[in-house]
């Protein structure tokens, strides 16, 4: 049996850097990055959202929710708070991003923070749901079902995602309308080659932040998961380029 994903925590330096997976993964989207981060004496948190990284694709529908993920996400930096950090800043891979720039636009005691792949500006095309269904059913064929109880567990799914989907537009809709309100420095990381969201949709997110604020880079030919694809190398330097002028 594949062992389970576990949340990451990383002591190192005084300042603190929060990292949030994207829809469906797991603190390993964040592995390679939390290391780097951790060589350079950052100290960093990744936790595992509500209903992820069980095994079972449809606890991310049952026990997960926009409303628990940012609850999630305020336990996370109020662990770093009570472990006594207080210089945080928070990054988020896609879904994560979506945590991150709200927790800068609720928590302005946050230093800075930023987004991977993420669509905060949501418009274009979404492939999130095409891609769950695959993930599910790759996930349930390794389980060695029955066709029977695959085609069950597959039609739940169905019947399920789009209704989580939807309140995760709504409440990204509720941040992206107030992004204006937001102060704090702002890393944006965008693959040109994302087949899972609009690959425009870094600028569009650059667009709605105040002209100096943001520090914006595109990756060529890179697709949706930078953290591990052939831009993580490229953004870990601009990412601990942009700490540097932060902390």
């Amino acid at each position: 049996m594949q062992r389970q994903p576990t949340p990451l925590f990383f002591e190192q330096g005084p300042e603190a850097v929060l990292l949030l997976h994207a829809y469906s993964g797991s603190s390993n989207d964040m592995r390679i990055l939390a290391r780097k981060l951790e060589s350079e004496h950052y100290t960093v948190l990744a936790p595992i959202l509500t209903g992820h990284a069980t095994g079972d694709p449809a606890d991310i529908l049952r026990d997960g929710s926009p409303q628990k993920w940012w609850q999630d996400t305020q336990q996370a930096i109020q662990f770093l708070r009570d472990h006594g950090y207080q210089r945080i800043a928070i990054f988020g891979l896609s879904l994560g991003g979506l945590f991150a720039t709200r927790a800068l636009l609720e928590d302005p005691t946050l230093v800075g923070g930023g987004t991977f792949a993420s669509p905060v500006i949501y418009r274009g095309t979404t492939h999130v749901p095409e891609a769950f269904v695959t993930m599910a059913r790759q996930m349930y064929s390794r389980q060695g079902l029955s066709d029977r109880a695959l085609e069950a567990k597959m039609a739940w799914i169905q019947e399920h995602l789009n209704q989580q989907l939807t309140a995760i537009q709504a409440f990204t809709d509720t941040t992206a309308t107030h992004l204006n309100q937001i102060k704090q420095p702002v890393f944006i990381a965008q693959g040109t080659a994302d087949k899972m969201i609009d690959p425009r949709s870094g600028q569009w997110l650059a667009a709605g932040y105040s002209a100096g604020q943001t520090d914006f880079h595109e990756y060529p030919g890179a697709g949706h998961v930078l953290t591990v694809n052939s831009a993580h190398h490229a953004l870990e330097q601009d990412l601990l380029n942009f700490l540097h002028t932060i902390f």
